[in-house]
């Protein structure tokens, strides 16, 4: 019985350490290639080399979790559109956080004509999904300037850190929007919008506020409703724009110029 019992030991150790990725898996490892770090500053590069038109256009989708078909007919459909500048997806990379779900979705990206640019949603925060996000995407919160705007990606996911306080960052964003001496038109984009149950009561009122402060927003976007939606939801004169989930199979295409815009719903 000794004998057996350390022969079992031997082959146990032989499967666990000499066979290639047998028991090696972990779903929650983050490992990454090279061009698959830091997406979003790579993408803003490619973005700030194209020229710069009096009329921007770009898509708006999001919530594409595990609807990989449909991303895959999302791609088909927004490589149809003409004069797409770029894609921000709203969110809900993935669905429970996990490397490989963003790795995926990312492959499906890279077959857009355009760059594309991310903030995060409540789902890729999940187990350790924010720092595989952080390493793959970049910080959660982030922004950039290009041609006549000033577009500001913020953490909006709320309950996903307890409902704190602490997040959206409301004074990152004030900060934000203030340090705009150009005066740039300032898009706002998150996941999570401020009336959704998910937001942080207690930070909707300083949130929504300091948008309406800001004499140069010109509209602000998100998604997790998974379902379109539109309206000035605070009688703030700002105009809020949600878009469905790639199950829903639509997406948004905003033509914009100075002073004025137009919001188109396709469906695929």
């Amino acid at each position: 019985m000794k004998t057996f019992s350390r022969l079992t030991i031997f082959l146990l150790g032989i499967l666990l350490f000499s066979c290639d990725g047998l028991f090696q898996y972990n779903p929650n490892q983050i490992l990454l290639e090279d061009d698959e770090k830091n997406l979003n500053i790579e993408n803003i590069e490619k973005i700030k080399r194209l020229p710069v038109k009096d009329t921007l256009r770009f898509i708006l989708m999001g919530d594409t979790q595990r609807w990989y078909d449909e991303t895959l007919k999302f791609v088909e459909s927004a490589n149809k559109q003409r004069d797409i500048d770029f894609v921000l997806h709203a969110g809900d990379i993935s669905d429970f956080g996990i490397t490989k779900e963003l790795e995926w979705i990312n492959d499906i990206m890279q077959k857009l004509r355009y760059p594309y640019l991310t903030v995060i949603g409540n789902h890729d925060i999940v187990a350790n999904g924010s720092d595989a996000y952080v390493r793959m995407f970049g910080p959660l919160n982030y922004s950039f300037v290009y041609g006549d705007y000033k577009f500001i990606f913020i953490n909006t996911n709320s309950l996903e850190y307890g409902l704190d306080g602490s997040t959206p960052d409301v004074p990152w964003l004030k900060a934000q929007l203030a340090t705009n001496p150009d005066k740039k038109q300032t898009i706002v984009i998150g996941h999570v919008p401020p009336f959704d149950a998910d937001f942080d009561k207690k930070l909707e009122k300083d949130y929504t506020a300091t948008l309406a402060a800001d004499p140069n927003l010109k509209f602000t976007l998100y998604g997790h409703q998974h379902a379109f939606k539109e309206g000035e939801f605070y009688n703030d004169g700002v105009h809020y724009y949600l878009t469905t989930s790639m199950g829903g199979r639509g997406y948004l295409v905003l033509t914009s110029w100075r002073g004025g815009y137009k919001v188109e719903r396709v469906e695929f």
